[in-house]
């Protein structure tokens, strides 16, 4: 999901196949919540809505460490939270360097409910679905040939809603109005902020070695719920580095060197972002093979597969996904 600043406007898009994190321990996992007649269902709902918030903030972010994420719930061996986000960015030359970037992403919570009537107890789960995206305008001030600092304005829009069909028999004791919202509730989300990045792309004949460090501040705040009382905020608060190396295998193919691709990335979360999921930081490390088909006259320019392997406190994995350059 990097964009390179050279004489033609490039766009990478980024997309995973699969990436699954297995936790090692309980506090990375969902935990169901309790919920109680009249009083506790309240509290609890509105504590969840704004954690799907705070987890909207992973998605506000072209990141390949969360670009797909899946975390599994110990308790039922079920995935508690996924996500997948398609993005790209990229500077359209050198001479006018504007820099555009944005990101849809896709995610699902499934907190699982605990409902009493104060003598039976039943487990209630529930599918939160979120769609969001993020769009980014900025400018390259050149330091250096090779060396950008880039500030981005961002803005974020995002919608959460609750798939779930709960008998009314089974509440008929609870009257608390924020029901409503795991009943096929809706909870609207915009967000508002910006980005200070570092871009530096050292090029060569035998090598291409690319770094991002950015930092990056959103504010999300909810709006036109399907219930008053659930409403909430979040603040989306990131560091990351990113660095690639590429180089020719000796392979040609289309007329072209085949690349061997490496790639490292760190991210760092704050805010509300820290430890909603049982972590404050993932690493990724990936390897690939480019595919370089510019020598004929197609738009699509370079295709790239990569394996990943991502950890942090608590979880690991393994993503497969691709990029293309058109």
């Amino acid at each position: 999901m990097r964009g390179r600043s050279d004489k033609s406007a490039r766009v990478w898009i980024c997309a995973c196949f699969l990436a699954v994190l297995l936790p090692c321990q309980s506090n990375a996992q969902v935990v169901p919540g309790l919920l109680s007649p009249n009083t506790v269902i309240g509290g609890n709902v509105k504590q969840h809505a704004d954690a799907v918030l705070a987890i909207m903030t992973y998605t506000t972010v072209p990141d390949v460490t969360t670009s797909n994420l899946s975390v599994n719930n110990s308790l039922s061996g079920n995935p508690g939270f996924g996500q997948s986000q398609l993005g790209g960015g990229f500077t359209l030359s050198r001479t006018f360097p504007l820099y555009l970037e944005g990101t849809i992403a896709y995610s699902r919570y499934d907190p699982v409910f605990i409902a009493t009537d104060g003598a039976q107890q039943r487990s209630v789960p529930t599918r939160w679905n979120t769609v969001s995206s993020t769009v980014g305008i900025g400018w390259d001030f050149r330091i250096t040939d090779e060396l950008a600092f880039r500030p981005i304005l961002n803005g974020t829009i995002g919608r959460v809603a609750s798939d779930l069909r709960v008998g009314q028999t089974l509440f008929n004791h609870v009257t608390d109005s924020n029901l409503q919202f795991l009943e096929n509730g809706v909870l609207n989300a915009y967000g508002y902020g910006g980005s200070l990045m570092l871009d530096y792309e050292h090029y060569r004949e035998n090598y291409e070695i690319d770094a991002e460090l950015r930092a990056t501040d959103i504010y999300l705040r909810s709006f036109g719920s399907s219930s008053e009382a659930v409403q909430g905020s979040a603040t989306a608060q990131q560091i990351s580095l990113w660095t690639r190396w590429r180089a020719p295998t000796g392979w040609h193919a289309l007329d072209r060197p085949i690349r061997y691709v490496l790639e490292a990335a760190y991210s760092h979360y704050f805010g509300d972002s820290a430890g909603v999921l049982g972590f404050n930081d993932l690493t990724s490390l990936g390897v690939g093979l480019e595919l370089d088909s510019s020598r004929y006259p197609i738009i699509i320019t370079r295709t790239r597969a990569m394996v990943r392997y991502v950890f942090g406190h608590n979880v690991h994995g393994v993503s497969f996904g691709f990029a293309i350059s058109f």
